[in-house]
């Protein structure tokens, strides 16, 4: 058997940021049709994957995972079946630890013989999560266990290592055999929780790459406040315009985490752009080079009822490049500012001097407008948690 190699970032869906325990063989069914009817599958989102709460709290008599009958009255092999017959690959979820983090029977000490149960359900993907890991226990050597497990199968299925960041996973995920590993805490569908995870991230996104991606977690995109993390503030359509292009500028795995089946307009347009998905998927998956990053001044805004000249906001603004294949490159302008604020992308911080005779050719991936060849800088009017991104070409001036 050939493994799969996992060459540009993996796209999906996840069950849990939405429904967390409220899921069902109805719910996965329903929301693979509408991927299927939508355009999801055809713009690369393949995975359908069912997060923690499946089973029983108990192994049956043999020491086997048993699918929850209210749930799943059918079993998994026939909706594997099912998601397959559409066209997508079916995923599932368990622990390194003793339990899952909801408390269901997880796989540690069983990683061999659950493995092989997945196998024969039709698992193509693996989500394994890090609650209840026993403390005498090594991270490393637990995960590199599942993963010679998984190769044990007899089917190719991908490990999605999910220890959170424990033990600095990008700098050994890959060598024992994961596909993607998460490298920080959950999510919430708020600006802040979004927002710093990305910036925890961006010094460990040059240790992502073809056969093993840095996973910061399934996206909050359409939620709007509604469901499983939905905590804190509730985000608008810049924060969420702004999620996405950051998940994409890194490569980063797209797991969608909204309810697709109900997903409006703007989210739906948003995460089938095109062009911000060919920036994920480009064949050379490199990480953006940051060519600034620093404070914002942010004018013309009101607080308490008064109009305030300016106000400066430190370490709210983010430049970067990012080197794709055939010589295009994208830029993202991101203002973390709570108020709208010139950005400033400085091209000698790019390696594209006045001197150079090089000019970029941008287009707005939002709007599909041409801006016309740019020389020296471009600055970029950004809303408060908002972005800017430019697919762009070099040309001689």
């Amino acid at each position: 058997m050939t493994h799969m190699h996992v060459a540009l970032p993996p796209l999906g869906w996840n069950s849990w940021n939405t429904f967390g325990s409220n899921i069902s063989d109805e719910l996965i069914r329903e929301t693979a049709r509408i991927m299927k009817e939508k355009g999801y599958l055809e713009a690369g989102y393949k995975y359908i994957v069912i997060d923690d709460c499946w089973s029983l709290r108990e192994r049956d008599e043999n020491g086997k995972l048993v699918p929850d009958p209210q749930k799943f009255p059918h079993g998994m092999k026939a909706l594997a079946d099912y998601v397959h017959s559409l066209g997508f690959k079916f995923g599932m979820y368990s622990c390194a630890g003793v339990m899952t983090c909801a408390g269901y029977p997880s796989s540690y000490d069983h990683e061999y013989e659950d493995a092989r149960q997945f196998a024969e359900w039709g698992v193509d993907f693996l989500k394994y999560d890090f609650c209840y890991f026993p403390e005498n226990a090594d991270n490393r050597h637990r995960y590199a266990t599942m993963s010679m497990a998984l190769k044990a199968s007899g089917r190719d299925i991908l490990l999605s290592a999910c220890n959170w960041g424990s033990g600095e996973p990008w700098k050994w995920m890959k060598s024992v055999g994961a596909g993607m590993y998460r490298s920080t805490g959950d999510i919430f569908d708020n600006f802040r929780s979004f927002s710093s995870i990305f910036k925890s991230q961006m010094e460990n996104f040059c240790m992502s790459g073809p056969g093993c991606f840095n996973d910061i977690d399934m996206l909050t995109v359409g939620m709007y406040g509604k469901g499983n993390v939905g905590l804190g503030a509730k985000c608008t359509d810049e924060d969420y315009r702004t999620q996405f292009a950051m998940w994409c500028m890194f490569s980063a795995p797209l797991m969608l985490g909204g309810d697709v089946r109900n997903m409006n307009e703007f989210c739906e347009k948003l995460v089938l752009n095109k062009d911000l998905l060919r920036i994920n998927q480009d064949e050379e998956c490199r990480p953006p080079y940051i060519s600034y990053r620093g404070r914002v001044i942010c004018s013309g805004f009101e607080e308490n009822g008064e109009t305030v000249g300016w106000r400066e906001f430190p370490d709210c603004g983010l430049v970067m490049i990012k080197h794709m294949s055939d010589n295009e490159f994208a830029m993202a302008y991101f203002n973390l500012a709570d108020h709208p604020a010139t950005v400033t992308g400085t091209f000698a911080d790019m390696g594209i001097p006045y001197k150079s005779g090089v000019g970029l050719d941008l287009k707005d991936v939002f709007t599909g407008e041409s801006l016309g060849v740019k020389r020296d800088y471009y600055n970029a009017e950004v809303p408060g948690h908002g972005c800017k991104v430019y697919l762009a070409k070099m040309k001689h001036v």
